[in-house]
């Protein structure tokens, strides 16, 4: 047996192999700050259905920076969440406050981009003026800049990691050294209330050739970021990305859509501004002409709100370069262990903002996580809403996660145009 100084060197040179490797180790979605997955999936609820945090939650702490708000009273925010992984792919209920942790999905993964040394860039269409892009008009950035809300990051290798949101106003900066400086930076402690309604997150693991996808897929739909502003971008690694990010924060001219396979499996569908057809005809399209059943912000009685349609076709609202379309459901409310809550759009605690659907008919199962509303037309006006702007969709092939947001969702569905 070694004598204890030998011990003691030999424990101390392990602790800093274990630390350099650490420190090396390639970014990933985080189930917490010690659980790296390579996906993983969060819903969080409506503060009707589901008002305050789940289990015996801390008082917030806005570990991001900012403070309590006043809709944190009860009843009048939700940060209550269900979660599925690469390691558990069916729905599993969350603990504490979604996004103000270590020890969650969102608040892990953002942690280690936010508090560490990761090039990133943050993009969202409504920062609400903190931090302020020249180029749009207003606290908000409309028609023709993306509907696109997200973070990635990458490593000095190119290896990085994505974690999409629906959440406006957060995250709006990407680095502790460059906080906002008239709001916060954590879900629940930002002065809009995007914890009032249901919203989802997406992470997943790329490789720097996926993050050069995304890249390229992020400048295709016209996502609102600034290259110059270290606030929400912070630029480097291998040069081809470095270039890619540079093309960032300008809109785009293009109608075509980008479809491109990650190496995890999942397909990534970036949809431009230009090609003003409805959303989640495009993904089905994209997908093989399989059917879809979608949850976004979806306004009944709008006369922007797409309908479901029943068959598969293409609309009147189309690009003859893309394949046909097939059935597109739109959910209306769902269920969680035996409570209801709603999937529509519009003013107030009781709507859902997230953008997911699954697969209907097809070979693969896809669970689908997307940036855009089914709002816009299928006739007339192709140009309305969703129909002309930008954003992103993550289809990933897993039937257990399919099968259990299928569940999640099952609920009503809006009428039929056909």
């Amino acid at each position: 047996m070694p004598s204890q100084p030998t011990w003691r060197r030999a424990c101390l040179s392990l602790a800093l192999a274990a630390a350099a490797l650490q420190s090396h180790a390639a970014p990933s979605p985080l189930l917490d700050a010690s659980h790296p997955v390579d996906w993983w999936f969060a819903f969080k609820f409506n503060a009707y259905s589901f008002p305050g945090c789940g289990g015996a939650a801390p008082v917030n702490r806005c570990q991001f920076g900012g403070a309590p708000q006043g809709y944190t009273s009860a009843g009048s925010y939700s940060q209550q969440y269900i979660y599925a992984s690469s390691s558990q792919p069916s729905l599993a209920q969350g603990n504490g406050c979604v996004g103000d942790t270590p020890a969650d999905p969102v608040g892990a993964t953002f942690g280690q981009i936010y508090n560490g040394a990761l090039n990133y860039v943050v993009w969202n269409d409504q920062f609400y003026d903190d931090p302020a892009i020249a180029s749009c008009s207003g606290n908000a950035c409309l028609a023709p800049w993306g509907h696109s809300k997200g973070v990635l990051a990458w490593d000095a290798q190119g290896n990085g990691v994505v974690m999409q949101v629906s959440t406006p106003s957060w995250p709006a900066s990407g680095s502790a050294q460059f906080p906002r400086t008239s709001d916060g930076n954590t879900l629940g402690c930002v002065a809009d209330n995007d914890v009032e309604v249901s919203q989802h997150f997406f992470s997943l693991k790329l490789s720097r050739a996926d993050v050069l996808a995304l890249l390229q897929g992020l400048a295709n739909a016209s996502v609102v970021t600034d290259p110059g502003n270290p606030q929400i971008v912070r630029n480097g690694g291998p040069a081809d990305i470095q270039n890619a990010v540079s093309q960032l924060g300008q809109q785009s001219a293009s109608a075509t859509p980008q479809v491109s396979k990650l190496s995890s499996g999942v397909t990534l569908i970036s949809k431009p501004s230009a090609l003003q057809v409805p959303p989640w005809q495009l993904v089905s399209a994209e997908l093989g002409g399989i059917g879809l059943r979608a949850a976004t912000w979806w306004e009944s009685g709008k006369s922007t709100a797409i309908p479901s349609t029943a068959k598969p076709g293409k609309p009147a609202c189309w690009d003859s370069r893309l394949p046909t379309p097939g059935p597109v459901a739109i959910a209306t409310s769902g269920s969680w262990q035996g409570q209801a809550f709603s999937l529509k759009g519009g003013p107030g605690k009781n709507y859902n903002h997230a953008k997911i659907g699954v697969s209907t008919s097809g070979g693969a199962s896809y669970a689908i996580f997307g940036d855009m509303n089914q709002e816009g037309a299928l006739s007339g006006d192709c140009a309305s809403s969703q129909n002309g702007r930008g954003g992103l969709f993550f289809a990933l092939p897993n039937a257990a996660l399919a099968q259990s947001i299928a569940k999640l969702i099952g609920g009503a569905t809006a009428a039929s145009a056909r």
